[in-house]
């Protein structure tokens, strides 16, 4: 006994320790290409701004008195931004990266800006990203809820009932169809013509938006269970409420939670889509619209990563839900 537990201590030891390594090797694995990735993009970013800047690029070196080429302005503006940082290499060079109003901002830039709008500002100020960002999300929460709601209802109804399987569903599929920055300024002219204001209106966008994947994720994961097993319940006298409930339910689980995840994106456009006919004064929308207003690329550049910082975050939110409710039900995520 006093011979084995030592060995049996080291033994824990080594597990341990063989544990940790594979759990660091596996975090190297995933860091590499990711790192290598953002590193690509980042470095075609920077090319980019060379060509993308390179008028205002050469003409702040021709009001400088730095010689160009051409000298004529007139020949200037009819050349492309590429052509023009092939005849002007340095000064193209120079120039491309910290432009106040470039046409393509570096991103250095734009993570500047994204820090000032997050960090920089009181949670409460209009210039704020974070104040703008709830705002947005309330838009899209709500949104979701509704079209998820709205996804889930249908998608019940198409599984038990032939008529509306061959009537609805296409519906459904048409409905996409339509071109979301077309049908969004009818939806806000038709509510607030009927005195609905506020978020309802972004939100309904949003819903319009996230229905569909939840509809088409939830039919096809309640159509999930073979026949073998549907027979069996049918043997044992269960109801159309059990079989649904202890079989059908259960097996949509997966499908209705990759659904979500599109879905909760996909309100978020919406709700962005939503604020840009509005004019309002708050949200990622209205960030946007106040940028390209004023040229500021850098404004605009910074809240479309906060958008997409938010949508990873309420997909990951989704996920972790995801993992802790299949994990109660015995499924792997």
């Amino acid at each position: 006994m006093t011979d084995t537990a030592p060995i049996s201590g080291q033994g824990a030891g080594i597990g341990r320790s063989a544990r940790a390594a594979l759990w660091m090797r596996g975090i190297g694995h995933t860091l590499v290409p990711v790192a290598t990735i953002v590193a690509a993009i980042l470095g075609l970013w920077y090319l980019a701004c060379i060509p993308m800047n390179a008028q205002s690029s050469v003409l702040a070196a021709a009001r400088a008195g730095i010689a160009v080429t051409p000298e004529s302005p007139a020949e200037r503006r009819q050349m492309g931004g590429l052509a023009l940082a092939l005849a002007n290499p340095e000064v193209a060079v120079s120039g491309a990266f910290g432009q106040d109003r470039a046409r393509l901002p570096a991103p250095h830039q734009v993570a500047a800006e994204l820090w000032a709008g997050t960090a920089g500002e009181p949670i409460g100020s209009n210039r704020s990203l974070v104040y703008h960002g709830w705002v947005t999300l309330s838009a899209t929460l709500l949104g979701f809820v509704i079209g998820t709601g709205l996804g889930i209802a249908l998608a019940v109804g198409i599984v038990h009932s032939r008529v509306m399987d061959m009537s609805v569903l296409p519906w459904a599929i048409v409905s996409q169809t339509v071109p979301i920055i077309a049908i969004a300024p009818m939806i806000i002219v038709v509510l607030y013509s009927i005195g609905i204001q506020g978020i309802v209106p972004k939100a309904v966008i949003s819903a319009y938006l996230s229905f569909f994947p939840v509809v088409v994720g939830m039919v096809k994961g309640l159509r999930s269970p073979d026949g073998m097993q549907l027979d069996l319940l049918a043997t044992y006298g269960a109801s159309k409420a059990q079989i649904f409930r202890k079989l059908r339910l259960p097996a949509s689980m997966p499908y209705l939670f990759a659904s979500l995840k599109i879905g909760i994106a996909a309100s978020l456009v919406g709700a962005i889509v939503g604020e840009l006919p509005t004019g309002a004064s708050a949200g990622f929308g209205a960030r946007l619209l106040a940028g390209s207003y004023y040229g500021q690329t850098e404004q605009i550049w910074a809240a479309l990563f906060a958008a997409a910082i938010l949508a990873a975050l309420c997909v990951g939110a989704l996920g972790v839900v995801e993992r802790a409710l299949l994990g109660r039900m015995g499924m792997r995520s």
